[in-house]
């Protein structure tokens, strides 16, 4: 009876684990049923986020791509310009007539473009006096708009219309460069300052520090009426007579830190392009210095035409000089003051003619900021034909 009590017990005991056994043998196959279903999940998930990462991958590649592309041709353009505002307040005497006027004289906009690291196109385009068209006192003008080609590590070719190598304003005017709120008068009527012309030529060193130019141009075109001036034949290559070309070398020494030096030598066949049979050819040679050594600056240039012909000898316009000397002191980065002795002459071929002409400048300048700055000065005139302006300037500018 034991024995048989005993013999159930086991056996019941056995089917209940038997039971157990199964029972957990099924939980375990659901839970990890729902855990393969849900990493399941998770690996469509991690395969939808990778492809959509993917996708965000290509999308900024290709934003990269156009924005490498866009910055390649903005790293190409130059993009620049310069303005000056005047207020001129000067008495006339002598026959001189008073000035009394507020000008924005220059608006320049430049423009360039790099097509490769050896072809570079560059432009400059200004209006003058604010306003152009009819009855109006300004100008539109296209100063510069050349191409340059670089035939190796120190030659370059250059063609189009561009600013001649001649003196030290010519090339380089803008107001932060300069003291005086006026271009210097030598520079302005004998060389004459701003003077581009359309051509062709190279530039390039022949030593550290050394460099040339040569170009052949379009030439000025002056005539009797206007007294065979040298300002008043400039044709600005619009639609310029060309029956004569014009030559022009120059070279410049920059090998001293603080010093340059410079000559330049032009020559044209005939200054009327062959309307005046009374005038012929005509030469100019040029020279300047332009020294900085801590405060102390100096600048003096001069310049010499020579014209050939009756027409103009016989109104002593067959000489035409004139030179400056500018000392300066620049206090530091932001006062600098100078004085100027201008000395020039249209007709000084003859000595009967009373066309001597001095000028005495006295002024300061004041940078808030090495592209902007603030001018005041004085100017007294002293010219032989006793007509002469004198009184003050003042005047803002800036290029960028």
């Amino acid at each position: 009876m034991k024995l048989r009590a005993l013999s159930l017990a086991v056996a019941l005991a056995a089917s209940g684990q038997t039971f157990a056994t199964e029972t957990d043998t099924k939980a375990q196959l659901d839970t990890l049923s729902k855990q393969l279903e849900a990493l399941q999940a998770k690996i469509k998930q991690l395969e939808t986020a990778n492809e959509e990462q993917e996708e965000a991958i290509e999308a900024t590649a290709e934003a990269v791509e156009k924005t490498s592309g866009l910055a390649e041709v903005v790293n190409k353009v130059h993009i620049g310009g310069y303005g000056e505002l005047h207020y001129n307040n000067l008495d006339g005497s002598g026959g001189a007539s008073d000035k009394d006027e507020i000008d924005f004289h220059r608006f320049v906009l430049m423009f360039g473009y790099d097509f490769t690291d050896d072809i570079r196109f560059f432009s400059e385009l200004e209006l003058e006096h604010a306003l152009s068209g009819d009855d109006k006192p300004g100008e539109v003008e296209l100063e510069q708009a050349y191409i340059d080609f670089d035939i190796n590590d120190s030659v370059t070719a250059r063609g189009g219309l561009f600013l001649l190598p001649i003196g030290i304003l010519n090339e380089t005017h803008e107001p932060a460069t300069f003291y005086g709120v006026e271009r210097n008068p030598v520079e302005k009527n004998i060389i004459p300052t701003t003077w581009w012309e359309s051509g062709g030529g190279i530039y390039g060193e022949v030593a550290e520090g050394v460099r040339y130019d040569l170009y052949m141009h379009s030439g000025l075109k002056t005539s009797a009426d206007k007294s065979y001036n040298i300002r008043s034949g400039r044709q600005k290559s619009a639609n310029a007579d060309a029956d004569d070309f014009a030559y022009t070398a120059a070279i410049r020494y920059t090998a001293i830190p603080g010093l340059e030096l410079g000559g330049s030598f032009q020559y044209q066949g005939d200054m009327t392009q062959s309307e005046d049979p009374e005038a012929g050819s005509a030469f100019m040679l040029q020279g300047h210095a332009a020294y900085q050594k801590g405060q102390f600056g100096l600048r003096a240039l001069a310049a010499y035409w020579d014209l050939d012909g009756d027409g103009p000898a016989d109104m002593g316009a067959d000489e035409q000089f004139g030179f400056f000397v500018e000392p300066s002191w620049r206090f530091n980065e932001e006062f600098g003051i100078f004085a100027r002795y201008n000395f020039w002459d249209n007709q000084a071929g003859e000595s009967s003619i009373e066309s001597e002409k001095k000028q005495y400048d006295l002024g300061v300048n004041y940078w808030p900021h090495a592209q902007v700055v603030l001018k005041a000065d004085y100017q007294i005139q002293d010219n032989e034909n006793g007509k002469e302006q004198d009184g003050f300037n003042l005047g803002i500018g800036y290029h960028f």
